[in-house]
């Protein structure tokens, strides 16, 4: 059985040469789902965007068993599902039916397949009711769930998800939160967001400067205040 995602001794330099990334080794089991937690400038999304080979470092980096390089990409991308911190990135047609349909389009599916698709990505970020809707008109939590079913859409095995629930109002966070709690498969989610990812993450990973400082069960490390002060980390 392969892990989700295996990473190891990963490192990467962005072109000025800040090294963002310093032997970053994680192994994430499938339907595991895991919080990437640490302060700014800490890797977090260098990191993500290695998973779908936006960037490539150094080092091995593996998804459901396929070595992330060129020849895969494409496998790759199908498998992973990115949701970028804001959804603008994300969403650019002039409506949520072609937004969430553009993967699965893209994939070359038959058009009956596609429909069906984004009916039941839609359906499980409960928005089904929005099809005909102008992506840019929604609200910030309404466009948070269009992102993520623009990424559902496409059936992946994976979903990795930068700061999920940034710049949304208290209502809209917590219907966020039931929505990945509820989703029956693997994550990796980046948060500055203690509360939520005490509540629905059992596993937690602390990165800060380029490296994983800690990795164990959630409830523990939450526990340990002194390694919460010392990365930047505030007990929920």
């Amino acid at each position: 059985m392969h892990h989700s995602i295996e990473i190891d001794n990963l490192s990467f330099s962005y072109p000025d040469g800040h090294a963002a990334l310093n032997q970053v080794s994680l192994h994430i089991q499938p339907c595991e789902k895991v919080a990437l937690v640490g302060p700014n400038g800490a890797g977090k999304s260098t990191l993500i965007l290695h998973l779908n080979g936006i960037l490539t470092g150094q080092g091995n980096l593996s998804i459901a068993g396929l070595p992330v390089n060129k020849e895969n990409i494409a496998k790759i991308r199908s498998r992973v599902g990115l949701v970028f911190q804001n959804p603008d990135d994300q969403l650019f047609s002039p409506t949520v039916y072609e937004d969430v349909a553009f993967g699965p389009l893209y994939q070359g599916l038959p058009l009956e397949e596609v429909r069906l698709r984004v009916k039941e990505a839609l359906a499980v970020v409960n928005m089904g009711d929005y099809v005909q809707r102008v992506s840019h008109h929604l609200s910030a939590g309404e466009k948070k769930r269009i992102a993520i079913a623009t990424v559902l859409s496409m059936k992946p095995e994976i979903l990795v998800l930068d700061e999920p629930t940034a710049g949304l109002d208290p209502r809209a966070r917590r219907s966020l939160i039931h929505l990945l709690d509820d989703l029956p498969m693997t994550m990796l989610v980046s948060s500055h967001d203690m509360h939520m990812v005490a509540e629905i993450f059992p596993r937690m990973i602390i990165m800060d400067d380029g490296r994983v400082v800690a990795d164990g069960l959630t409830n523990q490390l939450m526990q340990d205040e002194a390694l919460l002060n010392a990365h930047g980390l505030e007990k929920p």
